[in-house]
């Protein structure tokens, strides 16, 4: 004889079945400080992610009761900056596990929604003059409106195309491709690349390199390191500078291009579950894809509302291709190479 399986809701066991909109959790009861050590924000930039994300996170539901939006966004926060579903975490916001997942899920999907709204590339030429501006200012370098750069994030291994997400450590991941600003904000990102990718062939693939292609941004260029082919609009450093004017260019380039090391450091300090402190994340590829787009337009917003971008850095997982592969990163596009030579010696020499 089968016997009947009963699956028991932890919330509802709980909370009951009388209410629409579970309310476990009120900001105004609790201190500036505790929203920062458990959540990662300050409460004003709580409160403007609930008017932001409310409506979305408000959908007609087939449960009998919903979450508030306020504590699905904390049960969101929660995860991302500490990577983690900890027990402690729930039971601050009276929620179970379960639903802290799906909170996460929700509240992932209302930001990735919402990503061209914050992350994008100025559309005027006075921003776009600004941004070169500012790069020149910084080491010297002309005409940059941007750093690239990819950062691994790993992920657990998937059921299917398996060996397509192991990466040179023999690590499941996603090769992450990021494009920042003097600020650290992101102005291109594209996570859904599988690990095993080399970053040249992620750039390659990329829509930001269709877009530069088509002409996107004339007379302007992004810097890459020497993990990337040169471009008529990527300057690379060159492997084996001979002459002052040379090294000079390679030092300018390499002060400039630290802005996006520094970027990525920030991000894994304050959203640990990028950093593989707390493990891999645990979902298929599309999913951990949507949970690190969501940490970058979380970290945009961020910088919107004046929080500071270098704060609390840690070491990140930032990889450079191994020595060996250097060599065969130097361009084979004569016009690059004239333009990266005109460059040279109108401002290095």
């Amino acid at each position: 004889m089968a016997i009947p399986i009963t699956v028991l809701d932890c919330d509802l066991l709980l909370y009951g079945r009388g209410h629409r909109t579970l309310d476990r959790f009120k900001l105004d009861d609790v201190s500036d400080e505790y929203l920062m050590s458990m959540y990662g924000f300050p409460r004003q930039f709580i409160y403007y992610l609930v008017e932001l994300l409310g409506a979305s996170l408000s959908r007609p539901t087939q449960r009998s009761r919903a979450i508030s939006p306020e504590t699905q966004i904390l049960a969101a926060l929660g995860f991302y900056t500490t990577g983690s579903f900890q027990t402690r975490m729930g039971d601050a916001i009276g929620i179970s596990q379960a639903s802290m997942s799906r909170c996460v899920a929700n509240v992932t999907e209302a930001l990735v929604e919402r990503a061209s709204q914050f992350i994008h590339f100025p559309a005027d030429e006075a921003s776009i003059q600004a941004l070169k501006d500012e790069f020149y200012g910084l080491a010297g370098m002309p005409g940059v409106i941007g750093v690239v750069d990819c950062i691994h994030v790993a992920i657990k291994a998937p059921n299917s195309e398996d060996l397509s997400y192991v990466n040179r450590k023999g690590l499941h991941s996603l090769n992450c491709l990021l494009v920042c600003d003097i600020r650290g904000a992101l102005m291109t990102v594209e996570t859904n690349w599988p690990g095993s990718l080399q970053d040249y062939a992620v750039l390659q693939q990329s829509s930001l390199s269709s877009q530069f292609e088509a002409g996107m941004h004339k007379d302007s260029w992004l810097l890459g390191d020497s993990s990337f082919f040169l471009r008529t609009w990527l300057m690379t450093p060159l492997h084996i500078p001979e002459t002052p004017v040379e090294y000079r260019y390679n030092r300018a380039h390499s002060a400039t291009h630290s802005v996006i090391e520094k970027t990525f450091r920030a991000l894994c300090s304050r959203f640990r579950c990028l950093d593989g402190s707390k493990g891999a994340l645990q979902y298929s590829p599309e999913k951990s894809s949507h949970i690190i787009l969501a940490c970058c337009v979380l970290h945009n917003i961020s910088l919107e509302h004046g929080m500071d971008v270098w704060s609390s850095p840690v070491s990140g997982p930032v990889e450079q291709p191994p020595e060996e592969d250097y060599e065969h990163m130097e361009s084979l596009d004569l016009e690059a190479d004239r333009i990266r030579q005109e460059l040279m010696l109108a401002h290095f020499s």
